[in-house]
């Protein structure tokens, strides 16, 4: 199996060429940097101002959670419930961070840093090459490139929201929304994770009219656990 010659020998054959890891890895790069302007226009909107704005994308730098937590902003959240629903889509990344240790085995002096571009972009990159080298080039690379293409087109976006002014008028209030389910479908590969996205869907509709602006979204989060407890309970009636 490829992965356990990324485990076992990082010099075992198969290994892609790193040209094309390097290709692969900045043409993820570049597509998802370029969404970092739909961030910083959205962010601009939702009322932080364009320092706010490009320190999120430096310190953050995990789009769904950045756009989780402005449009909570934006829809009059308070910074508690926006930040907790950033939070929470966040934690994904601390399990890609188990894979992938694993998979890099990174110097202990580098991993801090490293750990700075755990996301869905570098690890869906790294565990796609068949050893440890490809894997290396390809979160580098990808990570790389991605850190900067974000935060510069964050920047652009910011300074694009200042310039134009209000943001609704120009329909640029639905950018954010917009970038954020293009992340999201192309990740709903099995039928339980779509129907786990359908079942947030309807819980943070259902819910937004009656709770404050950020709540729904928290609400929504519980959709996961839901849906594996109705599946145990029907897998346990099955084996009965």
């Amino acid at each position: 199996m490829p992965e356990q010659r990324i485990l076992e020998d990082p010099r075992a054959g198969g290994d892609k060429p790193d040209a094309a890891v390097v290709r692969d890895a900045l043409g993820v790069g570049v597509a998802v940097g370029l969404s970092g302007f739909a961030f910083g226009v959205t962010s601009a909107g939702s009322g932080l101002t364009l320092l706010q704005t490009c320190v999120l994308s430096l310190l953050v730098f995990t789009g769904a959670s950045q756009f989780a937590l402005v449009g909570a902003l934006a829809a009059g959240g308070t910074p508690l419930t926006a930040a907790a629903g950033a939070f929470f889509l966040g934690v994904r990344n601390a399990f890609y961070g188990l894979r992938l240790s694993q998979v890099l085995r990174l110097p202990r002096a580098v991993r801090p840093f490293a750990a700075q571009w755990v996301i869905d972009e570098t690890a869906a990159v790294a565990l796609a090459q068949p050893t440890r080298r490809s894997a290396r080039i390809g979160f580098v690379v990808t990570g790389l490139s991605l850190y900067v293409l974000w935060n510069l087109t964050t920047l652009l976006g910011g300074l694009g929201a200042e310039a134009i002014g209000d943001t609704d008028a120009w329909g640029l209030d639905a950018a954010g929304p917009a970038v954020f389910l293009a992340l999201l479908a192309p990740m709903l590969t099995s039928a339980t994770e779509r129907a786990v996205a359908g079942l947030a869907v309807v819980l943070g509709l259902g819910f937004l009219p009656v709770l404050p602006a950020g709540v729904p979204v928290l609400v929504a989060a519980l959709a996961a656990p839901a849906l594996l407890w109705a599946r145990g309970r029907r897998a346990g009636k099955g084996v009965r």
